[in-house]
């Protein structure tokens, strides 16, 4: 059985369709990439997939808890169904969100403490011990302000970890990032994969989907245009617009080579 099950997933904002009838499965232990131009629907796809933002229509599986949506639910459930949901569903965004007036190590404990009500002697020894596998143990005691981007990238991976959740949702994770810091936030996702972490990714790191990836989807307009290993959609898309969006990063790739 599929982990993470989408049924026809529609989504608008005013009149505007972003998703349009999405459909995809992924198993345990799997890796998603999903790729493509900007305002395609990705980001909106793992919004919807976590609740943060709600779908139009559609149904939505992660394990054994399933959420349909009918055309005219407007809210979210209950918060005991929601905490549930989105407690399976740890979320790493663009942007680090991590609060600023906690150091690392509280807030890698926020989320097990308030929500999971774990003690906060276990809480902290569990937080020390992700901080320990994001490579940032010794930075426990520091401010987010006094962070780099990656180590803040990291510690909002540690952060989400913390949640155990069964599958990780990554949104453009290193698109904020000064390029010599994306390498570490990669590595620390690469060791995830290799654990066996299921995991959905957004990414314009061609290369990285290519190597950690199971599946990859090309989504365009809404729709998911191609889809297949990554061999095949990022080394030889057969749609005309996979081409020419992938084009662009070989291109790129080109012009940096020495």
């Amino acid at each position: 059985m599929p982990l993470i099950e989408v049924s026809g997933l529609h989504k608008s904002f005013g009149g505007h369709e972003v998703l349009k009838g999405i459909s995809l499965q992924v198993m345990r232990g799997q890796v998603l990439a999903l790729i493509g131009p900007s305002g395609g629907g990705k980001s909106t796809l793992l919004r919807c997939i976590n609740l943060l933002t709600v779908p139009d229509l559609g149904r939505i599986t992660v394990g054994d808890q399933a959420i349909d949506f009918d055309g005219r639910r407007t809210s979210l459930p209950n918060d005991r169904t929601l905490a549930r949901f989105r407690a399976s569903t740890g979320m790493v965004f663009q942007h680090f969100n991590l609060f600023s007036h906690m150091t690392a190590l509280q807030n890698v404990m926020e989320g097990p403490v308030t929500v999971l009500g774990t003690a906060k002697t276990r809480a902290s020894e569990e937080a020390r011990a992700l901080l320990d596998k994001v490579g940032l143990l010794e930075r426990a005691d520091v401010y987010p302000d006094k962070l780099s981007g990656g180590q803040k990238q990291r510690v909002a991976i540690a952060r989400a970890l913390a949640m155990r959740p069964s599958v990780m949702l990554f949104d453009e994770v290193t698109s904020a990032l000064d390029p010599e810091l994306v390498a570490e936030v990669l590595t620390v996702m690469r060791g995830l994969a290799k654990e066996g972490m299921t995991m959905i990714l957004v990414t314009h790191e061609m290369g990285f989907a290519r190597d950690v990836a199971d599946e990859v989807i090309f989504m365009r307009d809404g729709v998911v245009a191609e889809s297949g290993p990554p061999s095949r959609v990022i080394d030889q898309p057969r749609s005309e617009a996979a081409r020419a969006f992938l084009g662009r990063f070989k291109t790129e790739a080109g012009r940096r080579a020495p």
